[in-house]
């Protein structure tokens, strides 16, 4: 644990607050400061749910550690009674593990007739993806009762949280298409499930888990404990939704003589159209719409994906398999997943343009380096990205407002693949309507009214004064002996631009303006030009290849 300016992760008691606000009949319990209730009003700020977030703060002041006392007991106790949980989840924060203090003694003292789980989320070893799939792995290992298998095909889907990315959106997706598969869901985890969904769990024939950040471990979990096949595949673009909808099947058809016996019916692929919102079109339009005039223009545009590691593997294959983008840089901020996405990653990028970091400072220095057409990462690159005129979408967590929406934007399955070649394409449209803008100014629509100087006469010129220079010292003025005054040392000016070579490096995009500005700039120092004018410029764009 570090302080950071900005975080790509959340700590870990915001892990927790993810699980427990995402089930029913499940509260949590953080023993801390008073400052520490913070993560209640980033649920309430981001989260579209009608409910208040399941969390309650049970304080730990001043004058309780004076007195050596302690108030989780009787926090334990309000809470039971005044929101009847099935589970409580007791966890300490940054802060007050430091005191070393017996939780387990203290929640067992209180009383309560519920569950109570103790979960030891230490902040300076995990943080909020460690802390979320820690606690969900535990719930399912705790509460996973051996069952017969439901008597028709079933599936469940673990992974789709509070505050998970477009996490609502893509369990519809997902839905759409196991209904049209004639597969019935068994239970969805954590959004949504209570503690008896959570028994119910072995009964599937199969998990779908598309997030290895969350869901991942605890359906490994229920493949090796009994023996409930698992699908860690995230559907992110056309082909990959395409083998999905064939694993999935394959799956379903080797368990399903197992539980229906010799009345089983296989489950058949039919025809794709059935995928479609309409039932009888393709059930995507990123096919056709990658070969169009527009979109094969994207084929010489480079892109840079950055985030979790679901997402960045994700967009990675679809901006360069579907779209035909070149990828000339990727990496993740989970440090503990980096080797899998490297792996993941062959043939797509080299081991030098992959960046493994959780310091976005790194990330911004990176970007400042490469200037690609399309920047694909979270909250934070879209902040580097305005800072240097270069075209952003965000594609993973950490989110603002804008990525949590009422409206239907899936990212998995053919719906999602739509969205995202949707967001691509706006995205670096209305960069190429900035630089149109840029080029060929406002058509008149506005003029620019410079004002007078002084009573309507024109401002008169500056007059600069011209450096005054001094004659070095004789010998004589120094006793003979000649006075060697040490160099200074030598400075790095930057040329100064001409108007006229301003206005032509206006008409170059702007997505691209800074890496032109800092390529010519090299070449005028190198050729000592302390001025660069047009024709300095077109020499360096000749010479540059530009």
């Amino acid at each position: 644990m570090r302080l950071a300016y900005w975080m790509y992760e959340g700590t870990a008691h915001h892990g927790v607050g993810r699980i427990a606000n995402s089930m029913r009949g499940v509260h949590a319990v953080f023993h801390a400061p008073q400052g520490d209730d913070y993560v209640t009003t980033i649920f309430t700020m981001l989260e579209r749910t009608p409910g208040f977030p399941a969390m309650t703060t049970s304080v730990v002041s001043g004058t309780d550690l004076a007195r050596g006392t302690i108030r989780l007991p009787e926090t334990l106790r309000q809470v039971e009674a005044s929101k009847n949980p099935d589970l409580i989840v007791v966890v300490a924060s940054c802060s007050t593990i430091l005191l070393q203090e017996n939780l387990e003694i203290a929640a067992r003292s209180s009383g309560v007739g519920c569950d109570v789980i103790v979960f030891d989320a230490n902040p300076y070893r995990m943080a909020e993806t460690r802390a979320a799939d820690g606690l969900f792995t535990e719930l399912v290992r705790r509460y996973a009762a051996p069952q017969a298998l439901t008597p028709r095909p079933s599936v469940n889907i673990l992974g789709p949280s509070s505050l998970g990315f477009h996490a609502r959106h893509d369990l519809i997706a997902l839905r759409r298409m196991l209904r049209v598969l004639g597969v019935e869901v068994n239970v969805v985890a954590p959004w949504g499930a209570s503690i008896d969904d959570l028994r119910r769990l072995p009964a599937a024939w199969v998990t779908i888990a598309p997030y290895r950040e969350l869901g991942r471990l605890a359906a490994e979990h229920l493949q090796a404990q009994f023996g409930v096949p698992a699908l860690c595949e995230a559907p992110i673009g056309v082909q990959p939704t395409l083998r999905w909808l064939h694993a999935l099947v394959e799956h379903l058809n080797q368990v399903g003589p197992r539980a229906a016996g010799s009345g089983f019916a296989p489950v058949t692929l039919p025809p794709l159209t059935a995928f479609s919102l309409d039932g009888m079109s393709a059930p995507s339009n990123v096919p056709w719409f990658a070969r169009t005039a527009d979109m094969e223009s994207f084929s010489g545009k480079t892109a840079f994906v950055f985030g979790d590691a679901t997402h960045t593997v994700g967009v990675v294959r679809f901006l360069a398999d579907e779209l035909g983008m070149p990828i000339v840089g990727a990496g993740t901020y989970l440090l503990k997943e980096a080797d899998w996405v490297r792996e993941q990653l062959q043939g797509y990028v080299s081991d030098e343009q992959f960046l493994a970091t959780d310091e976005f400072q790194q990330v911004a220095a990176r970007l400042a380096a490469l200037r690609p057409e399309l920047v694909c990462g979270t909250q934070m690159e879209r902040h580097t990205a305005r800072r240097y005129d270069l075209n952003c979408m965000v594609i993973a967590p950490p989110t603002h407002i804008e990525n949590h929406l009422l409206a239907y934007r899936p990212f998995l399955g053919f719906d999602g693949a739509d969205v995202i070649a949707d967001e691509v394409y706006t995205t670096c449209t209305l960069g190429m309507e900035k630089h149109l803008i840029d080029l060929f100014g406002d058509a008149g629509l506005e003029e620019e009214v410079k004002a007078p100087a002084g009573n309507g006469a024109l401002a008169p010129p500056v007059e600069v004064a011209e450096p005054v220079t001094h004659p070095a010292p004789s010998p004589a003025a120094n006793g003979g002996a000649v006075a060697v005054a040490p160099a200074p040392a030598p400075t790095v000016v930057a040329p100064v631009w001409t108007h006229e070579a301003e206005a032509m490096l206006k008409k170059v995009p702007f997505f691209v303006r800074g890496r032109v500005r800092a390529n010519v700039e090299k070449y005028a120092r190198e050729r000592g030009h302390a001025e660069i004018t047009a024709d300095v410029l077109l020499a360096a764009k000749e010479a540059l290849g530009a």
